[in-house]
C-alpha cells in the first residue's frame, strides 16, 4: 500500500477521480447547498481532517512557515478560496459540459505560465500528448460533434470557470515557491487557513442574502464527501505529485476528469455511455502516455 500511494501518477489519477466527483455533485446539489457554503463547509472539513497530522510539525517547522507567509498567504487564496469557490459559482449559471471542457484547459493555462513565470519547456513527445489527451477531452465534451463544440457559447458560469482556470495554473506553477522543509500536512492546513479566513466574509454575506444550505441526507453527504475526498486527499495527492514530477506533468491529469465524470454520470445518474466517449477516453490514455514516458526535467 506504501509503494502504491508513493507512486505520483496513481496520487495524480486519484485526484482527478474526486474532484470529477466534486464536479458532478456540486452540479447535482446546487438548489440545496449555495456555492459558497459549499466552498466554506467543505474546506472547514479539511481543516479539521488535516490539523491533527499538522500540529505535530507547527513548533518546530513555525519559523520556516512563517518566513514564507507571503507565499502562503497566494497559495491559499488562490488554491483553498477562490478555485472550487468559483468553480462552483460557475455550475450555478453553465452546463457540465462547458464546465468539463473549460475546466481541461488547466493543463495549456500551466503550461503557459510556467513557460512565463519559471523558463519551463515542454519537451516535443510531452507536447505531443497535452495536444492529443485536449483532443480526447474535447471529444468527450463535444459528443463527438462539430456542431456541439461550435455551438457553446461563454455566460457568467463560463466566465467563473475561466477564472477557476486561470487561479488553479497559477497556484499549480506557485507550488514551486512554497516553503521548503515544512512537512505537507502542516503546509495544508496553513493553506487551508488562509482560504478559510478569505472564505469566511464571503460567506457571511452569503447568509446575509438569506441563502442557506437545505438540510438532507443528501446535501449532508455531498459536503462530507468534498471534504473528506476532493478537500482533503485531493490536495495531499495533488501537492505531492506535482513536487514530484512538475506543474506542467502534474497538471496535464486533469485531463482524466471528464473520463472519471462520463463513468460517475453512467453509474450514479443512469446516463449511458456512447461510443464519442470511449474515443475520447482511449485519446486522453494516449496523451498521459506520451507525456509520462520522458523523465521529469
Amino acid at each position: 500500500m506504501k509503494r502504491l500511494t508513493a507512486n505520483p501518477y496513481l496520487l495524480l489519477s486519484l485526484t482527478a477521480l474526486f474532484w470529477a466527483g466534486n464536479m458532478v455533485l456540486g452540479r447535482g446539489i446546487r438548489g440545496d447547498v449555495p456555492p459558497i457554503a459549499l466552498a466554506f463547509w467543505r474546506w472547514s472539513i479539511a481543516f479539521a481532517l488535516v490539523l491533527p497530522f499538522a500540529l505535530p510539525h507547527l513548533r518546530a517547522q513555525w519559523p520556516k512557515l512563517r518566513a514564507a507567509w507571503k507565499e502562503v498567504l497566494v497559495l491559499g487564496v488562490l488554491g483553498v478560496g477562490c478555485y472550487n469557490t468559483f468553480a462552483y459559482l460557475a455550475l450555478q449559471h453553465t452546463t457540465a459540459t462547458n464546465a468539463t471542457l473549460l475546466n481541461s484547459f488547466i493543463p495549456i493555462a500551466t503550461i503557459a505560465l510556467a513557460f512565463v513565470l519559471l523558463g519551463k519547456r515542454l519537451h516535443r513527445l510531452e507536447a505531443a500528448g497535452v495536444v492529443v489527451s485536449l483532443v480526447g477531452v474535447t471529444v468527450i465534451v463535444s459528443r463527438g460533434s462539430i456542431d456541439t463544440l461550435l455551438g457553446l457559447s461563454l455566460n457568467a458560469g463560463d466566465l467563473w470557470m475561466l477564472g477557476a482556470v486561470l487561479v488553479w495554473g497559477l497556484y499549480t506553477v506557485g507550488l514551486q515557491w512554497r516553503p521548503q522543509g515544512v512537512h505537507p500536512m502542516l503546509m495544508l492546513a496553513a493553506l487551508t487557513l488562509v482560504g478559510l479566513t478569505a472564505l469566511t466574509p464571503v460567506y457571511l454575506w452569503e447568509l446575509s442574502t438569506d441563502r442557506h444550505i437545505v438540510l438532507s441526507a443528501a446535501s449532508l453527504t455531498g459536503i462530507l464527501y468534498t471534504g473528506v475526498f476532493p478537500g482533503f486527499l485531493g490536495y495531499v495527492f495533488y501537492n505531492a505529485g506535482v513536487a514530484a514530477v512538475g506543474p506542467s506533468r502534474a497538471s496535464l491529469f486533469i485531463h482524466l476528469m471528464p473520463v472519471f465524470a462520463t463513468i460517475l454520470a453512467a453509474i450514479f445518474l443512469g446516463e449511458r455511455p456512447y461510443a464519442y466517449h470511449f474515443i475520447g477516453i482511449s485519446f486522453v490514455f494516449s496523451g498521459i502516455l506520451l507525456t509520462t514516458r520522458r523523465p521529469a526535467t
